[in-house]
């Protein structure tokens, strides 16, 4: 297992710098960088030179700081180096200009890691039980009405589903039930702890119901033609013959072994809901990751681009390698020495 382990940690990291080399590259060869601003007219107060050519020295300044003036490989060696070395991703070009990337992710990271996590969590608690019934009685009225609702949801785009939500459930809506932006409530002054902690799920509710309803049709029609494979098998027979009740055969018998193409899927869930977190920060005004993405984008901020590319493909391949071990769990027989 431990020789598994480092053989997948190894992996992981040359995935990583393919995946980073390949970031850093784009960035390069796409049009505009982080210098590429607007020139100001008039006199700097107190000089001779003209603010144009003060922006113009500023902005070789930071192209030299940044190693655009060099070839692309180079400035990557450069910016690997930094991080690996002194675990330095830089500070920031545009956006907040001096202040170092890491500070301005770690600081809106945990906003939306919660908000993932809840994603995850009831997509799974919801989609597997609906697919287990379904499985139960394949093709009966529960199983067509089921497939049509959660196919249904999942044609749905997240942008339009968020703003629909915010028209119809948040403050200035017909049913104002939920704060339309922000995952902090605004006056906590005078609140309990308990109440302080309603205030803020009210703040969660919607943007995880936005990043959560389009993975219950996948996961649901996976639990479903999961199920549908195991209770077929000879050994489930056998343990209804011996007596075993209906709930045991299912969720202690059928269940473990059906879950394996579940555990696959969560690899695979990440990714999408980082994507994902982009457009529902920005429509509900949460400073996350994905506003800052959308941000860094917009303003060209090479190093915190790069910051958010690197932790994004940590965030996944710590996923993928936690679906791998969780196969042994699920199903004993599974043995990685022999891999």
């Amino acid at each position: 297992m431990l020789q598994y382990l480092i053989k997948r940690i190894v992996l992981a990291i040359f995935i990583l710098l393919v995946i980073t080399a390949a970031s850093y590259g784009l960035l390069r060869l796409a049009p505009g960088d982080p210098t590429r601003s607007h020139m100001l007219g008039g006199e700097t107060p107190g000089t001779g030179l003209s603010a144009e050519k003060n922006e113009f020295s500023e902005n070789i300044s930071l192209r030299r700081k940044l190693h655009l003036d060099e070839p692309i490989h180079v400035g990557f060696f450069y910016w690997l180096k930094a991080v690996v070395y002194h675990g330095d991703f830089g500070e920031s070009a545009s956006i907040d200009p001096g202040r170092p990337v890491a500070a301005m992710i770690m600081e809106r990271l945990p906003v939306t890691l919660t908000i993932n996590l809840l994603a995850i969590m009831i997509t799974y608690l919801l989609a597997i039980p609906l697919g287990i019934f379904a499985a139960l009685k394949p093709n009966g009225r529960f199983d067509r009405y089921i497939t049509f609702l959660l196919f249904l949801l999942y044609s749905l785009p997240v942008i339009w589903v968020a703003l629909l939500l915010q028209a119809g459930f948040c403050e200035g809506g017909k049913w104002p039930l939920f704060p339309l932006k922000g995952v902090v409530p605004a006056n906590t002054g005078d609140m309990t702890s308990w109440q302080l902690l309603a205030a803020t799920a009210k703040h969660y509710i919607l943007p995880v119901i936005c990043l959560s309803y389009g993975g219950f049709a996948v996961i649901s029609r996976f639990a479903r033609s999961g199920m549908l494979e195991i209770i077929n098998q000879d050994y489930i027979y056998t343990a209804r013959a011996k007596g075993a009740s209906e709930f045991l055969v299912i969720f202690k018998h059928a269940l473990r072994n059906g879950m394996l193409p579940l555990i696959t899927l969560f690899a695979g869930l990440i990714p999408g809901l980082i994507a994902g977190s982009i457009i529902v920060e920005h429509i509900f005004n949460i400073n996350g990751m994905g506003s800052l993405a959308l941000l860094s984008l917009s303003s060209r901020d090479y190093p915190l681009q790069m910051a958010l590319f690197c932790i994004s493909g940590v965030l996944s391949l710590i996923g993928i390698l936690f679906s791998d071990l969780l196969y042994v769990l699920v199903d004993p027989r599974i043995n990685f020495e022999q891999r």
